[in-house]
């Protein structure tokens, strides 16, 4: 175990969420609305969407570069967080000056390459994570990461709004100042050169997914994230279609949005402790189900922002349980492998979830498409028995 203190741990973890939260800022407020604007409709917003997130579907790949090569002795987890930022840093230069409308397979696919550096270091960061933080701390470190992710957000969604006023590429460029905020961070954490003996990568600790448990947390995680990203998604756009809304006031509502991710962030892991697994699943299944079905019913935009922040909380805590209940399934030999493969799942679920959320919007409506999605949630408890069945069995 290093010897840093906590609060640097926490720092450089809710910094690197923080960046990666700036990205989804834009996705959740601005992107959709960029690419109608520049002539393109909803389906084509969810094949950009769902193209994007391939790389978070192949996670595994990073997580077995991560779990197993050092880069040249630098170390197992910070170098490669260091190229994935760099990879997002330059994507971000670049597409600052495409039009989406006229060049919508180049920024496609400038779009895959931000997310392939993305993917690298949110994978590398989540199995440096899980190396050196101590048992009793990664609830703490959930909320952090989680939390940080939902600042992002918000500082991104609130800012991009108002600058998207006056100038798109002023975005992307403000975007890619944000991403280099966690690289001073990275180098006062300490990490591993070597790994203590058997904790070295093992191909044969891969048979845990063999195991019924995780297969079925990993069946909840896609259900979840097919919903709660899928609708998230249509948010702006059903907002600005309802109700005439600017890209400030889109801003300012995935602002709220994200202050409600914060709380409910923070508020799921409280809600892990005081109720259990299997409660806290149950209730952040519940919450997601009800807002959605209000934001349905949107017809003002003082509603939008409650109804917003109201899917935030549940959206913050249906994260942070999730995660926490997946940490759960990892071993130290293939950590980031491990997680990753449980987050590329809730990542197969996101670009399904995208995908589908953009062509039943366009055929059925908004309205009808956040009561599907409500409905969709009720799949995860057929998982139950066999998800919170010995839940105090230690996966091996």
């Amino acid at each position: 175990m290093n010897s840093q203190k906590a609060w640097q741990r926490f720092l450089m973890f809710g910094l690197l969420y923080f960046t990666q939260g700036t990205i989804l800022g834009y996705f959740a407020s601005l992107n959709a609305l960029y690419l109608l604007a520049s002539g393109l409709d909803m389906a084509a917003v969810g094949i950009f969407s769902s193209i994007a997130l391939i790389p978070f579907m192949i996670k595994i790949v990073f997580g077995i570069i991560s779990d197993r090569y050092n880069f040249f002795g630098f170390g197992y987890r910070k170098p490669y967080i260091v190229i994935g930022l760099m990879i997002q840093f330059a994507s971000l230069l670049v597409v600052a000056s495409l039009n989406p409308g006229k060049q919508y397979w180049l920024f496609v696919s400038l779009a895959f390459l931000l997310q392939m550096g993305m993917a690298f270091y949110d994978t590398c960061t989540d199995g440096l994570a899980l190396d050196i933080t101590p048992e009793n701390e990664k609830g703490v470190l959930q909320g952090f990461m989680v939390g940080g992710r939902s600042v992002g957000v918000i500082v991104a969604a609130s800012t991009a709004g108002l600058i998207a006023e006056y100038s798109w590429p002023m975005v992307f460029y403000f975007l890619a100042i944000l991403t280099l905020l966690p690289l001073p961070m990275l180098f006062f954490i300490n990490e591993a050169t070597t790994r203590p003996g058997g904790e070295g990568f093992n191909w044969k600790a891969f048979s845990a997914f063999k195991q019924k448990q995780v297969l079925a947390a990993a069946a909840v995680g896609l259900i979840i994230f097919l919903v709660i990203v899928g609708a998230n998604q249509l948010m702006n756009p059903a907002f600005s279609d309802h109700l005439d809304i600017s890209l400030s006031t889109a801003g300012l509502i995935t602002t709220v949005w994200g202050i409600g991710c914060v709380i409910g962030a923070l508020g799921g892991g409280f809600i892990m402790d005081k109720t259990g697994d299997k409660m806290a699943t149950l209730i952040s299944m519940i919450g997601v189900m009800i807002t959605l079905v209000l934001i349905s019913t949107v017809v003002s935009i003082p509603m939008a922002f409650i109804f917003a922040f109201f899917f935030g909380l549940a959206y913050g805590a249906a994260q942070a349980i999730y995660f926490a209940l997946a940490m759960k399934y990892t071993l130290p030999s293939i950590a980031a492998s491990m997680f990753s493969i449980l987050m590329a799942v809730t990542n197969v679920g996101q670009g399904i979830g995208l995908g589908l959320g953009g062509a039943l919007a366009k055929n059925l409506g908004y309205s009808f498409t956040f009561i599907i999605f409500a409905l969709l949630m009720v799949l995860i408890l057929p998982f139950f028995p066999v998800l919170f069945k010995n839940t105090n069995q230690k996966i091996s």
